[in-house]
């Protein structure tokens, strides 16, 4: 290994051209300084100074390697800041996983928000649903994720911050006789085959909506599964079936499908932001930036037509919690 004591040595006579100038800039002696100089020669296997009784010159070999090592020592300068920066969570780089609904809610603009506050993190985003996002935990693939579940639900074992509740919607053909309905009734919903996610992709959701069915006294008729929420809209404008969707969804505006809120009681979802602790710096950063900005963005979807008819069930902010409380860890 090669100190950097003798490289910036180097630099520094390389700089002057002279051993006296040099020796006095660094404040040690001209003979060490020759010697220093002869031992890095050494090690590099090849001259690096042309000297004469007049003059000091670089040689091919030091020329050469003057600007790798100036790159270099800039490069070890930094190194305090840069480590100091990621043990205050101000660079680094942070493992996000995210379910798609959200990305159709609130998080472009939080990721946006926590770059312009954070530039020094980098961001490495990763699309996955509950049950990948768990094995990628378990394998130390991600640091933090945004999970879809049902109210009051989120995932144990890990540390959760719920940044989102909203309505489900139903997603439905938009020749659908119940899609000229504004609000359709539950009678007429119940018999209809559902377009839905397999089970272990969010349990307690799955659980809820079939639930949902079995608290009215029906039996729910599963038509199709699919796991990604884009592709169970895609399925339900083909016409295979109706869908319970949360209301962020209800921007994916895909032809031949409509969304409306059902009559009577709503069922609703919930989003939560998960990681382990103890937290690194940047994921602490990234929850404490979500909980700041989740009560001042707006969580509710672009108005359209469609929208505007089921208002009523806009998807609301969560009101930001005290400063003082701590996220809850799970069991």
């Amino acid at each position: 290994m090669i100190e950097l004591r003798p490289l910036r040595q180097f630099i520094a006579v390389a700089e002057e051209l002279h051993f006296g100038r040099a020796a006095e800039r660094l404040h040690i002696s001209q003979p060490a300084l020759t010697q220093a100089i002869q031992q890095l020669e050494l090690r590099m296997g090849a001259p690096l100074l042309e000297r004469s009784q007049r003059r000091v010159s670089l040689s091919p070999a030091g020329a050469a390697l003057l600007p790798e090592l100036r790159r270099l020592i800039a490069a070890a300068d930094a190194l305090p800041a840069q480590a100091q920066a990621a043990a205050a969570g101000q660079a680094g780089r942070l493992r996000l996983a995210f379910v798609s609904s959200i990305a159709y809610g609130p998080l472009p603009g939080w990721l946006r928000s926590f770059r312009e506050a954070r530039p020094g993190v980098q961001l490495a985003l990763r699309e996955a649903t509950l049950d990948v996002q768990l094995d990628a935990f378990a394998a130390d693939q991600i640091d933090a994720g945004f999970v879809l579940h049902a109210e009051g639900a989120a995932p144990p074992g890990l540390a959760a911050r719920r940044v989102l509740r909203e309505p489900l919607m139903l997603a439905l053909p938009e020749t659908h006789a119940l899609a000229r309905q504004a609000r359709p009734s539950w009678a007429a919903l119940s018999a209809e085959p559902l377009v839905i996610f397999p089970r272990r992709i969010a349990p307690s959701l799955y659980d809820a909506i079939l639930g949902h069915y079995r608290a009215r006294g029906a039996t729910p008729v599963i038509g199709q599964e699919a796991i990604q929420m884009q592709t169970i809209v895609n399925l339900v404008s083909a016409g295979m079936g109706i869908a319970w969707v949360p209301a962020s969804l209800t921007q994916l505006q895909r032809p031949g499908v409509v969304y409306r809120a059902p009559a009577g009681a709503v069922l609703s979802c919930e989003t939560s932001l998960v990681w382990r602790e103890p937290a690194q710096p940047a994921v602490r950063r990234f929850v404490d930036h979500v909980a700041a900005v989740s009560d001042t963005m707006s969580m509710a979807p672009a108005a359209t037509p469609q929208r505007r008819q089921s208002a009523a069930v806009t998807p609301q902010p969560l009101s930001k919690p005290r400063p003082a409380s701590r996220p809850r860890k799970l069991a």
